[in-house]
């Protein structure tokens, strides 16, 4: 007697451990995995290559997904590294939770994945806010828990994005303010105006801009939550990450492009150089923010060199 489609995908799923997911295709296969974070919310991860390779984790930005790495992955992949990448809580293909959608909460999701995935020896890579997801996540767990041999903050957001009195070279609120506005009102096409503007240069003139990159960027972008995007505007613009950088103890790479016009380099890795205990600072004559896609040929090696070194 054949047995029902659910009924063989039951049949045939895997053992896992509490608060793990996967979906499970007729003939056994798995597709999609999730970690339930300790306040209900399902983070989707990948996790390729060799599982007793030393694992590279990457974090990407506002307000892509973790497809955001894929060179990356790739390439360290095809190096003999085990890379493990998930979409930030409202991004991608983790839920449309409504809250819990800061630094905080970035941070302790990123530990649920490496706590489930028992990830140690990891170097944490991550791309604008997530590098600020990094810089807490190494801070607040990776360190004690003793998880962490590096990290990596690529065009990140540390220290602090807004202008106040203690941050003068910061940006003025009225531009977080004008991003709010563009993601209430009409994601999608703001979403296509960075990416074809500012994010990877393509505004400047000589630019070769590339029509695959800008509609993978819109892609990832509405696949994840306006609640999710709007909310995190206020993460990655004012969380001060001061102390955060201060606590970091593992060697950590400030990686910048000097024509970044999304987070100005001035006002970021200049001076999270500064807070750093152990701390290197590359910087790219005239790499804009999205540098990790157009100049992947480049830091791809470099993150190697670092990560072997």
């Amino acid at each position: 007697m054949e047995l029902g489609a659910a009924a063989l995908a039951a049949s045939l799923a895997l053992p896992r451990l509490a608060g793990a997911t996967e979906t499970v295709t007729a003939e056994g296969a798995m597709t999609m995995a999730y970690v339930t974070t300790s306040d209900g919310v399902e983070i989707f991860y990948k996790d390729w290559g060799p599982k007793d390779a030393q694992p590279i984790v990457f974090h990407h930005g506002w307000p892509l997904s973790s497809d955001d790495w894929d060179a990356q992955m790739l390439f360290f992949l095809s190096n003999g590294y085990r890379v493990v990448a998930h979409d930030r809580r409202g991004h991608g293909r983790s839920a449309q939770v409504s809250d819990g959608h800061d630094m905080d909460h970035y941070a302790a999701d990123a530990f649920a994945v490496a706590e489930h995935l028992d990830l140690r020896n990891a170097v944490h890579i991550g791309h604008s806010t997530g590098g600020g997801e990094v810089a807490r996540y190494v801070a607040r767990h990776g360190q004690p828990s003793g998880r962490v041999a590096k990290a990596v903050l690529l065009s990140a957001v540390p220290p602090l994005m807004l202008k106040t009195e203690a941050n003068p070279e910061g940006l003025p609120i009225e531009v977080f303010n004008g991003f709010r506005e563009g993601t209430a009102n009409n994601r999608a096409q703001i979403f296509l105006d960075v990416a074809a503007g500012p994010f990877y240069g393509f505004n400047r003139e000589g630019a070769e801009v590339s029509q695959g990159v800008v509609q993978n960027w819109w892609r990832q972008g509405m696949m994840g939550s306006a609640k999710a995007h709007y909310d995190g505007i206020k993460a990655f613009s004012e969380t001060d990450q001061t102390e955060d950088l201060r606590a970091i103890d593992v060697p950590t790479l400030v990686m910048h492009g000097d024509d970044d016009q999304i987070v100005p380099i001035a006002d970021a890795a200049l001076k999270s150089i500064k807070l750093l205990k152990n701390g290197t600072l590359k910087v790219y004559a005239g790499y804009p923010h999205g540098m990790l896609t157009t100049h992947a040929q480049v830091l791809n090696p470099d993150l190697l060199a670092f990560v072997k070194g």
